[in-house]
C-alpha cells in the first residue's frame, strides 16, 4: 500500500454480522482500521498486510474487548415537551385512558406542550434524550414529528430532530407522521384531518425537504386504511418512502397495505396476519419489532415471529421512545426485551439493531463491519454479543466512534487504548 490508514485498532473481539460462517460474524484477535470515515479493513492480525505502525498513522489495542457495528434505533419519538409521567402514576392508581383523556391528558397534553415550546426549548428538553441513545452505543436513529399536528409544530419538530443530529454529530433520520393522531382543533373531523395532511402539510414538509420519510398509525383508535392510503398515495406523489405503525391493536391489514407501497417497514406489527407477512417479503419491507411499547402497554399478543422467520421477513428492533407508551432511554434495554418477551435470539436481535435496522431506514451503508461500510462502531465493555442483550441497563459502551471519529469515551481511557499498543 502506498498511503496510511488514518487508524488501526488491534485486537479486538470483532462482531462483524458479515455472512462469514461465524455466529455474529465473529472474528477473534482481529483488527479494525478506516480512512477518511470509511472501514478498509476488518479481518484476523495475522492477515494485516505489514506491520501495524507503517500501516496507520495512529495505532492502538482494544485490548481483546468486543468491538460492534454501531447500533440503529429505526424507529424513535424523542422530539417532544413534557412528559406523562404524572398520568403513569393516575393508572397505576386506578384511572383509566378515558379518564385521563377526558381530564386533557394523554397525545393531547404532550402536543399542548410541545406546541407551546420555542424551538430552542424543544432542543433543549430533547436533546439529553438523544444523549441517552447515543452513550448505549446508538450511532444512527430515526426521529419522528407527530407530537405538532399543525405545519409549523411539525416543521418544529423535524428542524429540532435535524439539529440533534448536527450538535451530536450522527445521523439522524427524519420521518412525518402528521397522521398521528387527530388533534384537538379537528375533534369529529378526522376526514377534514386528513384532507389537511395531505393537501397542506404533506406537500409543504416535501418541498423543504425536512423529512426523509413518510408515516401513519393505521389503527382502529387512529387512521383507517383508506385514510393511511390517502397518505401514502400523496407521499408517493412526493417522492418519498414510507413507514407504518401497523397492527399494534388490531388486524387492519396495514401490513399489507404498507407492502403494497414498498414500505421501508412495517412496525409494531402484533396483530398482523401471515397474508400480510407474505406481502412484505415479496415487497421487502422489515418489520420492526417494538417490545418498549408491548411491555408498557401490558399487552399480551405477541408479534407472529415464527412466521415472519418463516417468510424471511427481515427483523429490527428499536426503541419506539416515546413520552406515552414507550419512555424506554436504552436501545440495548428493548433488545433484551426483544430476546425475553418475543424470544428473539441474541444475533437475531442485534443483527435487528444494526443490519436491519439500517435497512429499515434506507440505509446500505452501516451496519456490518467490512471494508466499504461507514466506521460506525462500538468498544463495548463485553466478551460476547450475546452480553449487550443479556445485561438489563448498566453503562456498556466503552467508546462510541461516528465515521471513524469518537463522539463517547472519556480522555483517559482513550489514552489507555492508545498506550497498549502491539507493534507485531
Amino acid at each position: 500500500m502506498t498511503t496510511r490508514w488514518d487508524d488501526l485498532l488491534l485486537d479486538c473481539r470483532l462482531a462483524t454480522l458479515a455472512a462469514n460462517g461465524a455466529a455474529f460474524g465473529l472474528i477473534d484477535a482481529a483488527a479494525l482500521a478506516w480512512e477518511d470515515g470509511r472501514i478498509v479493513f476488518a479481518a484476523p492480525m495475522s492477515a494485516l498486510p505489514g506491520k501495524p505502525n507503517a500501516l496507520a498513522r495512529e495505532v492502538a489495542s482494544a485490548r481483546g474487548a468486543l468491538v460492534t457495528p454501531g447500533l440503529v434505533d429505526c424507529h424513535t419519538h424523542l422530539v417532544f415537551a413534557g412528559d406523562r409521567a404524572a398520568e403513569f402514576d393516575l393508572r397505576l392508581n386506578g384511572a383509566s385512558y378515558a379518564d385521563i383523556a377526558k381530564a386533557g391528558g394523554g397525545i393531547v397534553s404532550t402536543v399542548t406542550k410541545t406546541r407551546a415550546a420555542s424551538e430552542d426549548e424543544l432542543l433543549a428538553q430533547s436533546l439529553p434524550r438523544a444523549r441517552a441513545l447515543l452513550a448505549d452505543g446508538v450511532t444512527t436513529l430515526e426521529i419522528k414529528s407527530g407530537y405538532g399536528l399543525d405545519l409549523d409544530s411539525e416543521t418544529k419538530m423535524l428542524r429540532v430532530a435535524r439539529r440533534i443530529g448536527d450538535e451530536l454529530g450522527i445521523t439522524v433520520r427524519t420521518t412525518f407522521l402528521g397522521a398521528h393522531a387527530v388533534p384537538p382543533e379537528f375533534a369529529g373531523r378526522q376526514s377534514d384531518y386528513v384532507d389537511e395532511v395531505c393537501i397542506h402539510m404533506l406537500p409543504q414538509i416535501a418541498q423543504t425537504g425536512l423529512a426523509d420519510a413518510i408515516d401513519a398509525f393505521c389503527e382502529n383508535i387512529a387512521f383507517t386504511p383508506s385514510e393511511t392510503r390517502r397518505v401514502f398515495e400523496t407521499a408517493r406523489a412526493h417522492g418519498l418512502p414510507v413507514k407504518l405503525h401497523a397492527d399494534q391493536l388490531s388486524d387492519q391489514g396495514a401490513a399489507a397495505l404498507a407492502a403494497e407501497f414498498g414500505a421501508l417497514s412495517a412496525d409494531h406489527l402484533e396483530y398482523t396476519n401471515e397474508a400480510g407477512i407474505a406481502a412484505m417479503a415479496a415487497a421487502g419491507s422489515v418489520a420492526v419489532m417494538l417490545p418498549g411499547a408491548f411491555y408498557t402497554l401490558r399487552e399480551s399478543t405477541l408479534p407472529p415471529i415464527e412466521t415472519f422467520r418463516r417468510h424471511g421477513v427481515a427483523l429490527a428492533v428499536a426503541s419506539d421512545l416515546n413520552p406515552g407508551t414507550s419512555p424506554l432511554l436504552s436501545l440495548r434495554h428493548a433488545m433484551n426485551m426483544a430476546c425475553t418477551l418475543f424470544r428473539m435470539t441474541p444475533e437475531e436481535t442485534l443483527r435487528g439493531a444494526t443490519v436491519h435496522a439500517a435497512r429499515a431506514l434506507g440505509l446500505s451503508d452501516r451496519g456490518t463491519l467490512a471494508p466499504g461500510q461507514r466506521a460506525d462502531f462500538v468498544i463495548w465493555d463485553a466478551g460476547h454479543p450475546a452480553e449487550l442483550c443479556y445485561w438489563i441497563g448498566g453503562a456498556l459502551a466503552q467508546q462510541v466512534f461516528v465515521a471513524g471519529r469518537r463522539v463517547t469515551g472519556g480522555v483517559a481511557h482513550d489514552a489507555q487504548l492508545r498506550n497498549k499498543q502491539n507493534p507485531a
